[in-house]
């Protein structure tokens, strides 16, 4: 932190936003979807709050709800005492961020903001949101109000950027009806997913997921909205069934409208055929002008150009709502009107009206502020005043004729009022319709009375009704009307989410994933998997590319066919954006080693595994953490889980990890471990003090014999994660013996491919830890198979990479690590330089592999560099004798398996010729040997000139 000046005020305010990132799920900074602003403050680092005069008083003016900011005192107005002590500007950013959000609704208080390591004057600051655009908003906004009240900024007024800034989370936020179902869906731990930018929602996940739009739902059908739509075929239904309507005819002509009132009897109602929201609605129609100029404003609002007539039902306006077929709740809907108090005008009265601080625009809030328009203004003529009339105490002027809150109205909750006959009547309406949530519009004198003897009548039937004249009436208790609506998509003790389990590390987290999905796919599940490989739905690749992030992990969620998870979770994804859902059953932690270092802001093992824990801290109370206990870091994150904790390891029994599973069993703790007997090692899944023979590692096909020990780890966390989800001991097993390394179960994780007598392993391996697990394993098959064998010695040659984007010192230690495992070095690069010339990561790695060669104990004799991916694989090939090992690290599986797959077809069609040439009679034996020679003489030449071509041979 700067010394802090004398107060005399910096020259320029220079507050600025340096990155903006939207966290969708848990991160790094909180358990929370949050905001995250780095922001730097320029000269402004040197004048915290306290420096500057007046500025805590003129926030607090134009923001007085920051006054109920506790901030880290824990009371009401710790924030203001904060500033007056002093803070810096990014502290007060967050703040306002926050209470800005408030301001539009958003009931959001966590926050924090934290110095930038070894970035003087900036920080990190991090807040909550529930509509990112809305927090992103909120955060540009709260810059240019702090920088603005060190030093004015022309033309800039809080108070029309406030009210810009409210308009736009008006645009963006749920509306009321919404809102109700997602707040209940929440309080019963129902996840949803935003699905556009209006009010489609998915309430759940997977094949549990249920979707709704405002108060439509999965469950209404199409055929019902469209009936509901149809005011007359609506009326015409239930009158069939016996229901009070009203007289109706169906007209498309002015003419055609005087003479069907003419038919059902004057007064009547003129509305449009399809219409909404009471749009276009005429009441009380006295004679044929009336009907005609109505049938103007019918026909404006009418989408197909029908007009109903009918007849004019005198009573009050209520709102029944139907769910799932019941009564749920009873709204007496007023038409937007002033009442006169002797004192002030009409449209005096007005203004009053609208201050409410209930009233907003549209569904901003509970109430809709009164709107004079020509037809207000002809409405309070006909009362017999004018709007700059003083109307008597007590006197009523009605606004509106129709009493929807849309149009300014307000509601009185009648839910416990209504005769069991009307209950009766409005319910077999909605069936009728065929709507799981219906709102019955009753006109009749009073609804406690039954309908049938005092007159009244069904003017319409809603699909998708609003429910806020239920949540928020104006008069009388709210109905918790959401809570049958989430009842009837979830009944209680349904299901809404399918199990998740998150598998992250540095390496092994791909074939993990892999082997846990197996494992459940031969269980019978769907399985939605996302991996570096791309989005798997049911075995089938759905979407290709590097799919470890959250929006990948959304996309599963989403899949209607996916009825258990797996997300294999890398680093970059938590970094961007989080994780893309709430939390997880069970998290995997594979191990934390050195890779992507120096990379926002991830320079130390110790950071890294931080981004890694991310995934240990979203485990609920009832999940697991499967942690490899022979990590030191991974080892550590068991403080981070609230869950339960599941050990593997590899080290032996007697060992001080061993021993620390020991007790951790002891007490009633799950772990997977190795117990070598004569055979061979056994895992062993041990719950408490029961343990529980799996499978012998030589026996599991991903382990090569046993001999790739990084694959046996890999089962073990499988193991662990599956036994964790609940399944069984024999389906465990039956899933690690089946699963292989093949390119259609595992592409680009150990393939192993015979090229012309050459075992060809396909990897990704792409940093140092990985390549030492690696090399042990070749140097551990490679000795296996000579002694099988008659082969004296087994050559080694391996193709070697990594990505652009590391450090120099990695790509170097990558190189020296592969020189203790192979005779020949092949250094290739990615297509994708990411950010350095063409030849700087290959020489760079060559030159860590020369300079362990110059020390001298190393296996390497030569490194040659081959930058293009699939020459270097043809120069491994044709370096290679039959009974050799080559390695290929791979950025491009795909193409490399396509390449080996052309040689192997190549070499198989030529012994086929051969072949045929033999069984011939007609060839001369002596002919024969001579074009077999000639033929290796050529195959020799083509081979030495492929050597000769290869560049930079050490």
């Amino acid at each position: 932190m700067a010394e802090r000046p004398t107060p005399t005020g910096p020259a320029a305010p220079e507050l600025t936003i340096a990155e903006a990132r939207v966290y969708r799920g848990g991160n790094v900074w909180s358990y929370n979807p949050a905001i995250h602003l780095v922001v730097d403050l320029g000269v402004l680092e040197g004048y915290p709050t306290d420096t500057l005069p007046g500025f805590t008083d003129r926030l607090v003016e134009l923001l007085p709800g920051l006054e109920n900011h506790t901030c880290s005192r824990g009371v009401k107005g710790g924030f203001i005492e904060r500033m007056r002590e002093g803070t810096w500007l990014g502290h007060v950013a967050e703040h306002v961020a926050l209470q800005l959000q408030q301001e539009a609704g958003h009931d959001l208080r966590r926050g924090k903001t934290r110095a930038v390591k070894g970035q003087p004057g900036r920080y990190n600051v991090i807040y909550d949101y529930n509509d990112e655009t809305v927090g992103l908003a909120a955060g540009r906004l709260a810059v240019r109000l702090v920088n603005h009240l060190v030093q004015p900024e022309d033309g800039f007024d809080f108070a029309e950027e406030l009210d810009g800034f409210l308009r736009r989370a008006q645009r963006t936020a749920f509306g009321p009806s919404t809102g109700a179902i997602l707040e209940e869906a929440i309080s019963r731990d129902i996840p949803y997913i935003r699905l556009n930018s209006a009010s489609l929602v998915q309430l759940g996940q997977g094949v549990h997921a249920q979707r709704i739009r405002a108060t439509m739902t999965s469950k209404t059908g199409a055929l019902a909205v469209d009936i509901a739509s149809d005011k007359d075929m609506t009326t015409r239904l239930l009158g069939s069934a016996g229901l009070p309507v009203p007289k109706q005819e169906t007209v498309r002509s002015a003419d055609a409208a005087v003479t069907a009132a003419r038919q059902i009897g004057y007064p009547v109602v003129v509305k449009p055929l399809d219409g909404n929201h009471g749009r276009g609605v005429c009441l009380d129609l006295q004679d044929e002008d009336e009907v005609r100029a109505a049938f103007d404003v019918a026909e404006a609002e009418s989408r197909r150009g029908y007009v109903i007539v009918e007849s004019f039902i005198t009573g009050r306006d209520y709102r029944c709502l139907i769910v799932g077929g019941r009564m749920q709740a009873i709204a007496e809907r007023v038409p937007a009107h002033v009442t006169g108090d002797g004192k002030h005008t009409v449209a005096e009265l007005v203004e009053i009206t609208n201050a409410d601080p209930r009233r907003g625009v549209g569904h901003e809030k509970v109430l809709t502020r009164i709107k004079v328009d020509d037809a207000a203004v002809e409405l309070v003529r006909e009362q017999g005043y004018g709007m700059d009339d003083v109307p008597p105490e007590g006197q009523m002027v009605k606004l509106a004729l129709t009493g929807n809150m849309s149009t300014g109205g307000i509601s009185v909750d009648r839910t416990f009022e209504a005769h069991p006959d009307n209950v009766e009547i409005a319910e077999e309406a909605a069936r009728m319709i065929g709507l799981d949530v219906a709102g019955i519009d009753f006109i009749c004198p009073d609804i406690a009375s039954p309908v049938r003897e005092t007159g009244g009548a069904i003017c319409e039937v809603n699909a998708a009704p609003g429910f806020r004249m239920h949540t928020h009436p104006t008069i009388g208790e709210p109905q918790y009307i959401a809570k049958p609506v989430v009842d009837l998509l979830f009944p209680p003790g349904s299901p809404s989410r399918v199990p998740i389990v998150a598998v992250t590390g540095t390496n092994g987290k791909t074939t993990t994933s892999r082997m846990i999905a197996h494992i459940f796919k031969g269980i019978g599940r769907k399985v939605g998997m996302t991996s570096t490989d791309g989005i798997v739905i049911d075995e089938r690749l759905v979407y290709k590319a590097d799919a470890s992030g959250p929006r990948s992990a959304r996309m599963v969620l989403q899949n209607p066919r996916v009825d258990f998870a797996v997300m294999e979770v890398a680093r970059g994804g938590i970094l961007r954006e989080g994780l893309g859902y709430d939390r997880n059953d069970v998290a995997v932690v594979t191990n934390v080693a050195p890779d992507h270092l120096g990379m926002k802001g991830i320079d130390t093992l110790e950071q890294l595994a931080d981004v890694k824990a991310v995934v240990v801290e979203a485990v609920p109370r009832n999940g697991f953490a499967v942690l490899n206990a022979d990590d030191d870091l991974v080892r550590k994150m068991r403080r981070r889980c609230s869950g339960s904790i599941v050990w593997f390891s590899l080290q032996p029994p007697g060992s001080r990890v061993r021993e620390f599973i020991d007790d951790h069993c002891r007490r009633g703790g799950r772990a997977v471990v190795l117990e070598p007997t004569d055979r061979g090692d056994m895992i062993v899944i041990k719950h408490g003090r029961r343990s529980m023979q799996l499978a012998w590692t030589h026996l599991l096909p991903s382990t090569f014999g046993g001999t790739a020990k990084f694959n046996v780890a890999n089962a073990m966390a499988a193991a662990g994660a599956a036994f964790a989800a609940d399944a069984g001991l024999h389906e465990i097993r039956q899933g690690l013996r089946t699963f292989t390394t093949n390119y259609y179960l595992s592409p680009g994780r150990m393939n192993l491919v015979n090229v012309r007598g050459i075992d060809v392993f396909v990897d990704y391996c792409h940093n140092a830890p990985a390549m030492r697990v690696l090399g042990e394993f070749v140097d551990g098959y490679a000795d296996q198979k000579a002694a099988q064998t008659d082969l004296a010695r087994v050559s080694r040659i391996g193709m070697v990479s990594t990505a652009g984007d590391r450090r120099d010192d990695d790509m170097r230690e990558l190189g020296a690590v592969a020189a203790h495992h192979f005779d020949v070095m092949v250094i290739r690069e990615d297509a994708r330089l990411r950010g350095r010339k063409a030849g700087v990561t290959a020489e760079l790695i060559a030159e860590g592999a020369r300079e362990e060669m110059a020390k001298g104990d190393v296996r390497c004799r030569q490194v040659e560099v081959v930058l293009q991916e699939v020459d270097a694989v043809r120069h491994c090939i044709a370096r290679a004798n039959p009974g050799d090992v080559v390695v290929l690290c791979v950025d491009q599986h795909a193409e490399v398996l396509h390449e080996l797959e052309t040689m192997t077809k190549s070499a198989q069609a030529g012994a086929r010729s051969n072949a045929d040439g033999v069984s011939d009679p007609d060839l001369d034996p002596v002919e024969l040997q001579t074009e077999a020679q000639s033929s290796g003489d050529e195959a020799a030449a083509e081979s030495q000139e492929a050597a000769d071509a290869v560049p930079a041979t050490t």
